[in-house]
Parts: structure tokens; C-alpha cells; sequence
């Protein structure tokens, strides 16, 4: 498309759907272009799209009226309460928040500003909407504004007010193409000042971060700062990741985490239907998670695979990279051994990084990169390889050694935002396919395996981070920004929107807010102790681990494969309404 036919159908998609641009945002071809890509997808909508547009997300009882807050206890972080209270002055030791039914509310005008940060997953859209649903309902003059791109939009002020009418595009869908996200870190003055001046210009009151655990912890830091300085401004963060790794006794899911598991799993049953046709091949499934393995444990209750690895448990018995081998190899052989040439593996994307002597390694090589990364970045593939041995103590230096090099060259490159090894480019699948085919290649060569050994890969990430939102993940989801208005309108700030009880109806479950604080303790993150939300990871004594765990040998030595088939949106609730396994399971 030529620039003069892209400016074209830009200013047609503005005049024709009456965007609400800031008009210095449009004055550059940059901005148009974000535009351009944001809101000008109006083509003809899929039957599905229709009708799950006209879906109406469920809330608790205590949001469906007029709404006023019980106060709890006051609480402290879960760890290092010193530091954490001496760095949150201000945030820290503030109560537990629960909303419940009163006669009537009356609250003061307030615009709002809102954020989607990190990345997508299923249901962002539908916080948004019962974030702007509660502003109109406490009052129909308070306005929506949406920061573009992530928090890089409250930095740079690129900006669009939602409105009744785009808003309408989004209900129920996937993604976060209303307004985008991006990974700019909030966490210097000079951010805090920029985005406090769009703020007063648009004379937004509060700013609502939606995202993971980082994501979070800026907000954490950036109310803690408007509210030192006393800017006026409110700071609410929402629980997004499909990781699943953002939970705590407060926090029961994170949003998305339902919708991806169950995307994921529909997916690995088609395999494992394919794989129990052709009886010909071994499949290699990397699925999402980097911290924690929530997802592969998850989509293993689901599916019933013949092996799924938990990071977790691997770091628990210290087990090393030919130990984890060693063990898929003992599988395959004793199911070639019955004539079972075939099977599904489940293998979490961090599982590198829970393999103890190669986690050690990570940490001194993140150590090293953050504090050498200038002299580093410059240098060739070889000489980059060599600097690194040079450095490293001699057990990391031998750990190194013996990796295989497209592994050791993965480790060795730059780090996410967040500083943090990139996991999802480590083609771990392959590399534990190959390291199992030599395996039995030399029990072949023995005479202690007569089988056949055929790999194939996959790994499941972006498929499951912008699905269209389960029911579950509707209601939840919507009930969220309901919550974070509320929150907004009863004066908190430095808060999370919570929902709790969410194996129940959705009429019982409980809405509230917990200090972003609680959460927090202190972690080396790029060379530096910073507080950070803690990171919930597989409890090992935990029920759903525990249901896995008494069941993998059988279904490692039989073929135990469930087909879970496709989300359902309609039909019979013990079908369509179902919650993941995990929750279930954790809340019996």
C-alpha cells in the first residue's frame, strides 16, 4: 500500500468512527501509523465474534448496585518487611479492602486513565470494559482515557478516549488491540514527572496498570511516588498473566491463565489424537511459562500426556540435564518395549533456568551482563563466547562448557526489560529430543532398546495469549475493572483488584483490593536487590501437583489421552463454566 493510500484509509477509519485522538498526538505520521494499525480492523465479523459481542459478563452481588467498602486488618509484605516498608512509606501496612451492597453512593467526578502492560492475555478487553461500564455508572460525565502502546504512552502522552462506541469493537474478544501494550519499565523520576503532566492535562484522577508481576510492581512504585509527592493521583494495578505465576492467598488466578490452558489443551489433545493414530511419533511440547510451570501442569490434568516435566520438582531433587534425559529415554524405551512407539511430552518453557547447575550459571551470567554488558555487547560470536569463559567462576565455566553451543550462545545474549534470560528463544523441545535420541542410540548399540524413535516440535505460546475469553475469563475479567473503579472511586491507591471465591457462582464471589505491598519482597534483579511481587511457583505439596503425581506412571505406561475439544461458550454450565482443574483442586 503506497503512503498516500495508507493516509487515506488512516483519515477514513478516524472520520468514520469518530476517534477521539488528542489532535497533537495526530500531528505526527508516527502516531498515525500506531493508529493505522490499532483501529482499522472493521471487517466482517465471524458469526462467533457477533454473537459473543452481545455476551454479558456476570458480576458478584456486591457490584451489581450501589457499592461501599469493608476495611480489613492492616498488612505487611510476605517477606524482608523492613526494607520493603522503609522503600513504600507511604503504600506500606494499608488493610485488606472488600466491597459489599449498600443503599446508595454518591461520588466526586474523576477521569481515569488505564494501561495494558507486558504481554496479552485473554480478557484485557473485558477489564477495560468493566472499568469504563463502573465510570459511566458513578458518573456518565467521568472519562476513559487509554494510554497507547503500554506504559510507554503515559511516558511519550500518546493517547485515545474510549467511548461507548469503540468500546462495543471489544467486548468479549481477545487480544489488546484497543489500545495496545508494550514492556517500558516505569521506574524513573523522569517517567513518573512526564506522565504526571498528561495527567493533570487531561485532569485524570486515577491510572489503572494492567499486567503481570513486574508490571505491577512499577505500579506499586509509581503510586508509592505520586503519593510522597502528593500529586492527587491514584495508581490501582489488575492481575494479568497466563503464566499463572501471579497468585497468592489474595490473588486466586490471574486473568487469562484460564482461556490459554484450555486453548493450549484442546490443541495438545488434537496431537495426542494424531499421535495415537499414526503410532509413529514422539511429540516435543514447549508450552509458556518461564517462571513456573502452572501451564504444562495444567494442560497435563487436562490432556493426561505420557510425560510432562515440572521445572519445579526438577530444581527440588537437583537433578541435571542428563538425569531429565535419562528419564524421558527410560519412558520411551519401556513403551517401545509394548509396542508403543509414540507418545506426548509436556515441557515448560523455563525448565532450563530450574535445572540447578544451569540456574546457577544464569544468575552469574545475569550478574555479569548487567555490570559488563557495555565491554560485552560489542564484541563477535567468538570473542563474546570467550569473554564469558573468562569471567565465570570454574563451576559455572565447566556448566558452560558442556552445554550444547546453540544453548550456550541463547544464555549469553541480551536480556529481556526485565532482565531476565529469554527463555521462550531456548529451543529446549529440541534439545531434549536430540539429547534422548542419542541416548537410545547408545542403549541401541548396548542391545537395551529395539524400538524406533521419531521427534517432532512444538511449542505453544502466542496461540493461547489472545484467544477469545472464556466465560470464566469474561465474568472474572469484567468483575476486575469493576473492582478497580471502585477502588478508584473509595480513594485507594497502590491497591490490586482482587475477585475471590470464583469456584462458586459468579453471584458469590468476593470483590475487593489488597496492598500491592503485601506481595513485595526483595530479589537481585540486574545485579541489584529490588523489591519485586513474588512469583508464585508449583507447590510440590500442593493438590494439583499431587493429582499429577499419582497418576504420570500410569499414563507414562499406558495411553491415558483425554480430548478436551474446544472452549464452549454455549450449553450446559458443567460444560461451558468450567474452572481449570488447578483452581478447582486448590479450593476443595
Amino acid at each position: 500500500m503506497c503512503r498516500k493510500s495508507v493516509f487515506f484509509f488512516f483519515c477514513f477509519s478516524i472520520s468514520d468512527k469518530k476517534r477521539n485522538f488528542a489532535p497533537e498526538f495526530l500531528e505526527h505520521t508516527e502516531n498515525k501509523q500506531v493508529i493505522l494499525v490499532l483501529h482499522t480492523n472493521y471487517m466482517e465479523k465471524s458469526a462467533l465474534q457477533k454473537a459473543r459481542a452481545a455476551y454479558q459478563p456476570k458480576l458478584p452481588k456486591a457490584l451489581q448496585g450501589a457499592v461501599t467498602i469493608k476495611e480489613g486488618a492492616a498488612t505487611q509484605s510476605v517477606d524482608n518487611q523492613e526494607e520493603i516498608k522503609k522503600l513504600f512509606p507511604n503504600t506500606y501496612g494499608m488493610p485488606l479492602v472488600e466491597f459489599v451492597p449498600a443503599e446508595s453512593e454518591t461520588h466526586k467526578a474523576m477521569n481515569v486513565g488505564v494501561i495494558l502492560s507486558g504481554g496479552q492475555a485473554p480478557g484485557g478487553h473485558n477489564v477495560i470494559s468493566g472499568l469504563f461500564d463502573e465510570v459511566k455508572k458513578l458518573n456518565p460525565e467521568n472519562r476513559l482515557y487509554g494510554f497507547l502502546m503500554g506504559p510507554g504512552g503515559l511516558v511519550d502522552h500518546k493517547y485515545i478516549e474510549i467511548t461507548d462506541e469503540l468500546i462495543a469493537d471489544y467486548r468479549n474478544t481477545g487480544g489488546f488491540d484497543l489500545i495496545g501494550s508494550g514492556r517500558t519499565k516505569l521506574e524513573q523520576e523522569d517517567q513518573f514527572e512526564k506522565g504526571i503532566e498528561i495527567l493533570r492535562e487531561l485532569d485524570i484522577k486515577a491510572l489503572v496498570i494492567i499486567g503481570g508481576d513486574d508490571s505491577n510492581t512499577n505500579a506499586c512504585v509509581l503510586a508509592e511516588y505520586y503519593a510522597a509527592k502528593n500529586y492527587g493521583v491514584q495508581v490501582i494495578g489488575c492481575p494479568k498473566t497466563i503464566d499463572g505465576d501471579l497468585k497468592n492467598d489474595q490473588i486466586e488466578t490471574s486473568f487469562g491463565f484460564d482461556t490459554a490452558c484450555k486453548t493450549y489443551a484442546e490443541v495438545i489433545g488434537n496431537i495426542e489424537r494424531d499421535c495415537n493414530s499414526a503410532r509413529k511419533y514422539w511429540h516435543f511440547i514447549k508450552l509458556m511459562g518461564r517462571s513456573a510451570s502452572h501451564i504444562a501442569l495444567e494442560c497435563a490434568l487436562q490432556t493426561q500426556p505420557n510425560i510432562c516435566l515440572i521445572s519445579e520438582e526438577i530444581e527440588q531433587k537437583d537433578l541435571t540435564l542428563n538425569q531429565v534425559v535419562e528419564q524421558i529415554a527410560e519412558t520411551v524405551a519401556y513403551r517401545a518395549s509394548q509396542g508403543n512407539n509414540f507418545g506426548v511430552v509436556l515441557i515448560p518453557e523455563g525448565l532450563i533456568e530450574f535445572i540447578p547447575a544451569i540456574g546457577r550459571l544464569i544468575q552469574e551470567l545475569n550478574d555479569l551482563l548487567a555490570a559488563h554488558g557495555a565491554d560485552y555487547k560489542d564484541l563477535d560470536k567468538d570473542a563474546q563466547r570467550e569473554y564469558i569463559l573468562a569471567h565465570l567462576s570454574e563451576a559455572n565455566k565447566a556448566t558452560f562448557e558442556t552445554l550444547p553451543e546453540g544453548v550456550a550462545r541463547q544464555l549469553s545474549l541480551d536480556r529481556d526489560p526485565h532482565g531476565n534470560v529469554q527463555v521462550s528463544l531456548i529451543e529446549t523441545e529440541k534439545l531434549l529430543s536430540e539429547m534422548v535420541g542419542d541416548k537410545l542410540a547408545q542403549w541401541k548399540k548396548e542391545g537395551k532398546y529395539t524400538g524406533s524413535f521419531s521427534a517432532l516440535h512444538h511449542f505453544f505460546g502466542y496461540e493461547g495469549r489472545c484467544a477469545a475469553p472464556s466465560n470464566f475469563d469474561a465474568d472474572y475479567c469484567y468483575a476486575l475493572g469493576t473492582s478497580a473503579a471502585q477502588l478508584i472511586a473509595n480513594g485507594k491507591t497502590g491497591y490490586m483488584a482482587i475477585v475471590k471465591n470464583t469456584t462458586a457462582g459468579t453471584d458469590q464471589w468476593k470483590a475487593g483490593g489488597v496492598p500491592i505491598t503485601m506481595m513485595m519482597n526483595m530479589e537481585r534483579r540486574n545485579g541489584e536487590m529490588k523489591p519485586v511481587i513474588r512469583k508464585a511457583l508449583v507447590e510440590l505439596d500442593g493438590k494439583p501437583f499431587k493429582a499429577f503425581a499419582a497418576k504420570r506412571d500410569e499414563w507414562a505406561k499406558n495411553t491415558c489421552y483425554i480430548y478436551p475439544g474446544p472452549i464452549q461458550y454455549w450449553g450446559p454450565s458443567d460444560v461451558c463454566d468450567q474452572t481449570t482443574k488447578t483452581l478447582a483442586l486448590e479450593q476443595e
